[in-house]
């Protein structure tokens, strides 16, 4: 009977040591993220469809040549952050894109 209790323990020290050998890895993870810079809680309806439908704001531009953080419109806060745009209201992410991308000056 001895034995059979060993092998419990064993068995539960292994699935305990499993999981913690996993959770940092969902931890990382999860650090490495883009900003989601989708809360526009904050504006009016007219600046809302302005950023919907006037500039067709999207969260990651298709092209990569024209994403926001290279427009002469943005006004970054770092790679990892949402900043601002001086034409369209509400957090912009870095790597999203719009209708109104304005190259910056060389």
């Amino acid at each position: 009977m001895k034995s059979v209790m060993a092998r419990r323990d064993a068995l539960r020290h292994l699935a305990i040591f499993s999981a913690a050998a996993v959770v940092p890895g969902f931890l990382t993870t999860g650090c490495s993220k883009k900003p989601s810079c989708e809360d526009v809680s904050g504006l009016s309806p007219a600046d809302a469809t302005v950023r919907r439908d006037t500039a067709a704001y999207v969260e990651a531009t298709t092209d990569p040549a024209k994403k926001c953080s290279n427009c002469a419109q943005y006004e970054g806060k770092g790679p990892d952050a949402c900043g601002g745009c001086k034409v369209v209201k509400g957090p912009i992410n870095p790597e999203g894109g719009c209708k109104l991308w304005v190259a910056k000056a060389t």
